[in-house]
């Protein structure tokens, strides 16, 4: 390649960018990498609203920041965009921002430009107040709608660990037994990170692995759901009111159901039942569990994301996916230590985790032949010659395998302490929560 290939990094001030960047250098560095040859001749573009200065780029990625140049925009216009991919002949766009994503893909997608996000933004959703409890449900039914008359651009959406990894790792259990099709698919993770020196911790503070606004919309603004095929059951109450447990092997957590992009997705196209169970450190669980009766005051609390920078991390992440069958189970996750992840990317868990889900569309979107349109990881798995595990297991070398003799069941029969009683509520909510989600058209995707 004689001229510079050209990327473009939206949102790159943030932590999943400063991953992303940080697996981008040692791929400069590493002729074997999936996108050395790329990264070798390429133009990196750094956009944010709140830019951050070059010193701050060269602590984590060296090399590679001398092939950057930074610009502070507010993408609030696509137009802002499209001016600058037309200017710097931006051929790829990254997209690790709170920009809209309809509006960013669209922009892609006249210019006729490649395009990776890790999970999917609305500006218009964020200030409907009438939707607050839905949000994530409202982001999901109004790209549905539009994804289909992208015709020109190369996109795959919602490429992090969760949604994205976990997909692959889903499509990979269940290709290995053709034969059985699930009852049910569980994206689930345990985050234990939090800093080793108690004494930094404080009172009224959300701490975790990644943005703290994000996770809070979705542990105590939105409904905690469920799907079953191309339905979406919404539970009238708190997300941290109930616990569901999950088994992999030896280790046995409990965890809350919140609503995520890809087990919705699952749901509808493997026609199975999903939910995203999740169980964060217990520090801002006990925050959570201790003022359901007035869950909006945690909107008051600090708020911190757990990152190396400010003091060390203990504890793991670990995320994956639990298959259900009639009389087993079978499960597939990763698990990174924080030491680990400092030791070699200089971050937090989580994020080389999610940023090894962007390493691998935009790897799939370069190297694979993608047709124009937008693409989910599970879509893109399916085929036979897919590499994006290859392109994943790259930077994520450690993945379980195993199965469970026996089964825990469906969602509602994982309820932590649930006696009779509890299931019949937990029946006659169900029926009612079908009943309003038809009625609102919300949940019904």
């Amino acid at each position: 390649m004689d001229n510079p290939f050209v990327i473009t990094v939206l949102g790159s001030s943030g932590g999943v960018a400063r991953a992303l960047l940080t697996l981008f250098e040692r791929s400069l560095l590493d002729e074997q990498a999936p996108l050395h040859h790329y990264l070798s001749n390429a133009k990196i573009h750094g956009i944010d609203r709140e830019q951050k200065p070059r010193s701050y780029y060269r602590e984590f990625a060296p090399e590679l920041s001398s092939r950057l140049k930074l610009h502070q925009l507010d993408l609030t216009h696509a137009e802002t965009l499209k001016q600058h991919c037309m200017r710097t002949k931006t051929q790829l766009v990254i997209d690790l921002s709170w920009a809209d994503t309809r509006s960013m893909i669209a922009c892609c997608d006249e210019l006729g430009i490649a395009y990776v996000n890790t999970a999917l933004e609305d500006t218009e959703v964020d200030e409907m107040p009438e939707v607050e409890a839905t949000s994530l449900l409202e982001r999901i039914d109004r790209f549905e709608k539009v994804e289909h008359t992208f015709k020109k651009v190369r996109a795959i959406v919602c490429s992090g660990m969760n949604p994205g990894v976990v997909q692959w790792m889903a499509v990979k259990m269940m290709k290995e037994n053709p034969d059985q099709k699930p009852r049910a698919i569980y994206v689930v993770e345990k985050d234990d990170t939090f800093y080793t020196d108690r004494s930094l911790v404080k009172p009224k503070t959300v701490y975790v692995t990644w943005s703290p606004e994000c996770f809070l919309e979705e542990a105590i603004s939105n409904y905690p759901v469920y799907s079953i095929s191309d339905t979406t059951y919404m539970l009238f109450d708190d997300v941290y009111n109930r616990e569901y447990t999950v088994r992999l092997g030896d280790l046995t957590f409990s965890g809350c159901i919140m609503a995520h992009e890809e087990t919705i997705a699952l749901a509808e196209d493997y026609e199975l039942e999903t939910a995203f169970i999740y169980r964060v450190n217990d520090y801002t669980t006990e925050q959570i569990q201790d003022n359901l009766d007035n869950v909006d005051d945690l909107w008051e609390y600090d708020q911190k994301l757990l990152h190396p920078d400010d003091g060390e991390l203990s504890g793991s992440d670990l995320v994956g996916v639990l298959l259900v069958y009639d009389d087993h189970e079978r499960y597939m996750y990763n698990s990174i230590k924080n030491e680990d992840a400092y030791a070699e990317f200089k971050t937090n868990a989580t994020y080389v985790q999610v940023a090894s889900g962007v390493y691998a569309a935009a790897a799939v979107i370069l190297l694979d032949g993608v047709e124009p349109g937008v693409h989910w990881v599970h879509d893109l798995t399916e085929a036979e010659d897919s590499r994006y595990g290859d392109y994943v297991t790259y930077y994520l070398r450690e993945f379980v395998t195993g199965t469970n003799e026996g089964t825990d069941g469906l969602l509602l029969a994982r309820l932590v302490d649930d006696d009779d009683e509890d299931e019949d509520d937990e029946d006659d909510e169900d029926d009612e929560d079908e009943d309003a989600n038809e009625e609102d058209d919300i949940a019904v995707l």
